[in-house]
């Protein structure tokens, strides 16, 4: 396991984001929403703030978020956009910073998130551009923001062509992520959060995947392994963001999984019925072993080793268990094309050369692509 930066009596933990000027904490525990003027006030005194949220996060949490905010004298207006990933576009974006603008906030003020992946994307871009940059708080409400979108700046919107590709790095001031909201989120969500998690001991922490095999129903059911798995999970992309801000060496191994399950999103345009963020990434990640198990990189166990702790969670691993079928495998692959990690129009994948042992595949051939996914949609 990932050693925690810092512990608290209470069982919530703190990680450090070192940026240098622009280093922040991440605060991670139980309760933790009902303390947040506390925790903003400190860090950022004097401000006022603009909380962006969606529909079905304001029903559960957005009245508590005010009352922390009121108790330490900060002001604050609400920004509520309906729930979902098509959220993240143009017309949104208009939306919030022309209410922010609206309110007179100024560039000293801060833009508060409050929700999943989503919320953080889109309320970070908005203050990575207003006023040329607001100062920013990350509040996830998901699993999969706490423990990998709200950490590490990247904001964006999503585009006909492909998953965020408009957007900018932008770090917050500061994470807040309270542990005790997750028992709000649907089984589906939860599980889809999930995905990200088990990313990290696929990567490069392969005593993190094996613990998480052996604990991960205590993480499922909120016991000390929940807030445990979302620190390490924090500490470890904290650790990649430090040495890679933006993305320019080896923070592109957070991307695991990613390059296949983006291309599988916009091919069931944003539709979460069908598919989301986590499932299309758990369904990448197979299929970056699997296809490293192809090029004679790493062993078939591997990959069957990976598959099935996905499929015990109750995470999909194939390409016929996403609704709706896909489009040919030429589709898929001009998809992948448009993503953020093609560099002169060559592939860039993340593969493997055994479970914690990813490593950047720069120029993997298009044909070598094009046959794995034939050959999948065959089965």
């Amino acid at each position: 396991m990932t050693s925690i930066e810092g512990r608290t009596g209470d069982g919530a933990r703190t990680v450090r984001v070192a940026l240098g000027t622009r280093s922040y904490d991440i605060h991670i525990g139980p309760g933790l929403i009902a303390r947040a003027g506390e925790l903003i006030g400190a860090r950022l005194p004097g401000v006022r703030a603009a909380i962006v949220t969606d529909e079905t996060v304001a029903a559960h949490h957005l009245a508590t978020l005010h009352q922390a905010l009121e108790a330490a004298g900060i002001k604050a207006c609400d920004i509520v956009v309906p729930a979902g990933e098509k959220t993240k576009s143009f017309d949104r974006l208009v939306e919030v910073t022309g209410t922010l603008l609206d309110a007179r906030l100024e560039r000293a003020d801060v833009v508060i998130a409050l929700g999943g992946g989503v919320i953080g994307d889109l309320a970070g871009f908005a203050a990575g551009i207003v006023r040329r940059g607001m100062r920013f708080v990350q509040i996830p409400t998901s699993l999969l923001a706490q423990v990998d979108s709200s950490v590490g700046g990247k904001t964006g919107i999503n585009m006909p062509q492909g998953k965020n590709l408009v957007g900018v790095f932008h770090q917050p001031h500061l994470v807040i992520a309270d542990t005790a909201v997750l028992d709000t989120l649907s089984d589906r969500e939860f599980r889809a959060g999930y995905a990200e998690v088990a990313k990290y001991g696929l990567i490069d922490k392969p005593e993190f995947f094996a613990w998480l095999e052996s604990n991960w129903r205590d993480v499922f059911t909120g016991g000390a392994g929940r807030v445990e798995a979302i620190a390490a999970s924090c500490q470890a992309k904290a650790d990649v963001v430090a040495a890679d801000e933006h993305e320019a060496g080896a923070r592109a191994l957070l991307n695991l999984g990613h390059t296949f399950g983006h291309a599988l999103e916009a091919a069931t345009g944003y539709d979460g019925a069908r598919l989301v963020h986590g499932e299309g990434v758990a369904i990448g990640m197979v299929l970056a072993h699997e296809f490293s198990a192809r090029m004679n990189l790493a062993s078939p166990d591997d990959a069957h080793r990976v598959a099935a702790h996905f499929e015990a969670v109750g995470l999909p691993t194939r390409l016929d268990e996403i609704p709706g079928g896909l489009p040919p495998a030429e589709t898929l692959l001009d998809l992948m094309g448009q993503d953020k990690k093609v560099k002169r129009g060559k592939l860039t994948f993340i593969l493997t050369r055994g479970v914690g042992e990813a490593f950047i595949a720069d120029d993997v051939p298009p044909s070598e692509v094009l046959a794995f996914l034939k050959d999948k949609q065959s089965r």
